[in-house]
C-alpha cells in the first residue's frame, strides 16, 4: 500500500466530491501494486515528461497523474475528468499553457462539431 501526496489541484479535485467517492479513488489509487507500476497496462499508463516518469491511473470518471517518489510514496499531480481537453493536452504532452492555442485552431472546432454530429 502506497503513502499518497496530494498538489493543490488534485486536492482541490478531491475535496470536490462526497465522502465516499473521495475514499473511493485514494483507496484505488494507494492499493496499486509495485508490479502494477513496473509493467504498466490497462487502467495505469507511463509516460515520460522531462526527466520524470509519470503514471496515468483510470479511475471511474477521473484520470490521475502521478510520480512514483521513493519506495512507498506517490505524489499526486493531477487529477482530471476523463474525455475533457486538459487531459487530452496533458496526456499528449502539451504544454497546458498552450490550451488557448489549441482551442483557437479552426480544426479543433471542426472536431468538437463532428463529435456532436455523430450523437
Amino acid at each position: 500500500m502506497f503513502q499518497l501526496n496530494f498538489s493543490e489541484q488534485s486536492i482541490g479535485e478531491l475535496n470536490k466530491l462526497d465522502i465516499f467517492s473521495q475514499l473511493r479513488l485514494v483507496n484505488q489509487i494507494s492499493n496499486l501494486s509495485t508490479e502494477q507500476l513496473l509493467n504498466p497496462s490497462g487502467e495505469i499508463g507511463r509516460f515520460h515528461r522531462g526527466n520524470k516518469v509519470f503514471y496515468r491511473f483510470r479511475a471511474d470518471d477521473f484520470r490521475i497523474y502521478f510520480e512514483r517518489q521513493g519506495d512507498a510514496i506517490l505524489y499526486c499531480h493531477y487529477i482530471l475528468h476523463r474525455n475533457t481537453l486538459t487531459d487530452f493536452i496533458f496526456r499528449v504532452k502539451l504544454p497546458v499553457s498552450e490550451e488557448q492555442m489549441v482551442e483557437q485552431h479552426e480544426s479543433f472546432w471542426k472536431y468538437v462539431e463532428s463529435l456532436k454530429k455523430k450523437k
